[in-house]
């Protein structure tokens, strides 16, 4: 049985050129390739969690403009339920400008556009959405204080969570709101910036802090090593799969959206890595964000 999952977070329209390197500030490099595709850390999330086999509805904000129609038409595409999604009027979609070394790296710069928009009136309106719904995704590309707002509203209504600390916080967020966490997964460059804003000198210490904050588990993605879970009494490590990268835009979010999913159905915390690890995989195989979320029959297939 697929569980239900409701996804607050952005919508983007990504810019692509793949370039033989990464420049350096002030350098230009000439690209081989340019494309357009669906992008934006709470859509792409949807979509991984939807081609995963969870009932995934999305709720975020998108300009009156060609861009955010094209969002909106992919979303439904992909089964993902869209009519919590607001058009934001006078501003433009969100867009990301996105270069791609041939060695699968990436440089990312995002102008946020109607995700701005997204406030706490957004979330409220769909708190029985959420109390209905199995798990509540988040991430940081829509404003902290409405992410905030419904890390604490799930909790008012009993529904779990997981909050993708991405991008990075460039500020820190309350610390009544880690207690509202129930699954923190952050990269080691999101994991070091919480380091810093918790004041504390390592990575480890960053780890026993948000614990002891409240955060149920943080599971740590560490990219070719996998992904390694902690929580009170728990150090869970789950090995990657060994694929041959070829893009790894949108990798963070196929993780998040497989973790999603799994734990939606009701599976154990291990279990639920390894799906959230050949999620990830598979997505790094194959170009583009959204477009390389992997379906529910080629998960299984590598995990068999």
């Amino acid at each position: 049985m697929s569980g239900k999952i409701v996804v607050i977070g952005s919508a983007n329209t990504d810019l692509v050129a793949t370039v033989p390197r990464l420049p350096a500030p002030g350098e230009t490099v000439i690209g081989s390739d340019f494309h357009i595709t669906p992008g934006g850390k709470g859509a792409n999330q949807a979509v991984a969690a939807a081609r995963a086999g969870a009932s995934v509805s999305f709720v975020g904000c998108v300009g009156d403009d060609d861009f955010g129609r094209q969002r909106l038409e992919e979303l439904r595409r992909e089964s993902v339920d869209v009519e919590q999604v607001r058009v934001a009027l006078g501003t433009h979609s969100g867009v990301a400008i996105i270069m791609v070394g041939e060695a699968g790296e990436n440089l990312i710069a995002a102008a946020l556009g109607a995700n701005a928009a997204v406030g706490i009136e957004d979330v409220e309106r769909v708190r029985d959405l959420v109390a209905e719904a199995d798990l509540l995704l988040l991430q940081l590309e829509i404003p902290y204080e409405s992410v905030c707002h419904a890390l604490r509203m799930a909790k008012q209504v009993g529904t779990a969570t997981i909050l993708n600390p991405a991008p990075a916080p460039s500020r820190p967020l309350p610390e009544d709101i880690w207690c509202r966490v129930d699954y923190l997964t952050p990269n080691e460059t999101e994991v070091a910036e919480l380091a810093r804003h918790l004041g504390v000198p390592s990575v480890d210490e960053a780890l026993r802090r948000l614990l002891r904050l409240g955060v149920g588990t943080v599971i740590l993605t560490e990219g070719r090593q996998g992904a390694r879970a902690i929580s009170a009494g728990l150090d869970l490590r789950s090995p990657a799969f060994e694929v041959e990268a070829v893009d790894t835009v949108g990798a963070g979010d196929a993780f998040s959206g497989g973790l999603a999913c799994a734990l939606a159905e009701g599976r154990e915390l291990e279990e639920a890595l390894r799906f959230a690890n050949a999620t990830a995989a598979l997505s790094v195989t194959r170009r583009g964000a959204q477009a390389s979320m992997p379906p529910r029959d080629e998960i299984e297939k590598l995990l068999a």
